[in-house]
């Protein structure tokens, strides 16, 4: 009698009757099914006319991609070989095998569909006393674009490579006409190229716009480190770590999307949120007394006091202040100011700290700003989802 258990990777049934006899009963693919069931579907069923072959189920691809960023799966060729190959993604799928192409279509195809799922799913959490808007915590990341930022060099070194030699040529023309003392008095050959120099004014050259060739939404924007090619990516995150709001702009500075922000917040929850924190890159006296004076509480420190509250360094007082500044510092010096602007770093830098790390959001896949917008707001509800299926 051998010691072992059988092996036979050639049996004719590798697979359970039921998919509950492997995965758990609470496994996440079973909580994202039973949500996306109970959303309205009615925005992605608008998007197709009666004409044409059949398609896969709207419901069955959300349900895939919702789960595929929940893990980090964001190539949909990934993605494909995942629906084959996993347990979980074959019960999503109801045993259906969509290929790239169609799952990459569907993700371009519904930008308002998907947004609108973010909302729905969001109310739903609210609706289970998640989401509550106390302290709403507003920050930014930058996320890489699907470019190279190579090209845009290689771009702007043709571009003053022409300007050269055109001078060039119109230098050559007016030696040819006489090459002793007169030079260039005549006209001759140079008469032909000063028609070229004439269009360049002799000007110093513009300095061109940094932008990609493969992906001209994207722009260079300031990093931690270094300067990288991409979007700014916005969210607003609740007191129980809820993404309640989230965009993506092409805007390398924030001091104008405090406000942008506040009113997508009050958007998609139904309602203000009672205190905003943000940090200094959001910070601008007009934005602030705007929103003062509409009786929001805000709570953000200009540059010079985020380095006092942050590192401990005092804060330079200049002999001219704007009173919006004064009045911010006074704020912020406080205990509850110091308490609430400390509470900032808990509330949203985890959340992004998943997003990129564990759920592949470092680099967009699609180029273009609706483009990479959709899958912003898919990673932003998948997130969502696994927060609530862990809280519930």
């Amino acid at each position: 009698m051998s010691r072992y258990l059988p092996y036979c990777p050639y049996r004719a049934e590798l697979l359970p009757p039921s998919v509950r006899d492997v995965l758990c009963s609470d496994h996440l693919c079973f909580f994202v099914h039973k949500v996306v069931e109970r959303l309205e579907m009615s925005r992605f069923h608008a998007s197709y006319s009666e004409e044409g072959g059949q398609l896969y189920h709207p419901t069955l691809m959300l349900k895939v991609w919702l789960y595929a960023y929940a893990l980090g799966v964001t190539s949909s060729r990934r993605l494909e070989r995942r629906i084959v190959e996993d347990l979980a993604f074959r019960f999503l799928a109801g045993g259906a095998e969509p290929d790239y192409w169609a799952l990459n279509a569907f993700r371009k195809r519904h930008a308002l569909a998907i947004n609108d799922c973010f909302t729905q799913v969001l109310e739903m959490a609210r609706s289970m006393g998640m989401g509550q808007l106390g302290t709403v915590a507003i920050d930014a990341t930058r996320i890489k674009a699907s470019a190279s930022p190579d090209k845009v060099v290689v771009e702007k070194r043709r571009q003053r490579a022409r300007t050269r030699l055109k001078v060039r040529s119109w230098q050559k023309a007016c030696d040819a006409d006489d090459n002793n003392e007169g030079a260039g008095m005549r006209l001759g050959a140079a008469a032909a190229a000063i028609n070229d120099v004439q269009q360049l004014d002799l000007e110093p050259l513009e300095r061109p716009a940094k932008r990609s060739a493969t992906d001209p939404d994207a722009g260079f924007m300031h990093g931690r480190k270094h300067l990288v090619m991409g979007y700014s990516a916005q969210i607003a995150v609740s007191d129980d770590h809820l993404i309640v709001a989230q965009r993506v702009t092409q805007q390398a500075n924030e001091n104008r999307s405090l406000a942008p922000m506040i009113d997508l917040t009050r958007q998609t929850c139904g309602q203000p949120p009672g205190r905003v924190v943000a940090d200094s890159g959001f910070y601008s006296n007009p934005t602030l007394e705007h929103l003062q004076a509409k009786g929001f509480d805000v709570y953000v420190p200009d540059s010079n006091l985020a380095g006092e509250l942050n590192m401990g360094h005092p804060a330079a007082e200049p002999p001219h202040q704007h009173p919006q500044l004064r009045a911010m510092r006074v704020k912020l010096r406080t205990e509850q100011g110091k308490k609430i602007y400390t509470r900032r770093k808990a509330l949203v830098e985890p959340v992004f700290g998943v997003l990129k790390e564990q759920r592949g959001m470092k680099c967009f896949r699609m180029r273009g700003e609706q483009k990479v917008a959709i899958e912003f707001a898919l990673a932003a509800t998948a997130y969502n989802l696994t927060r609530i299926h862990k809280c519930r």
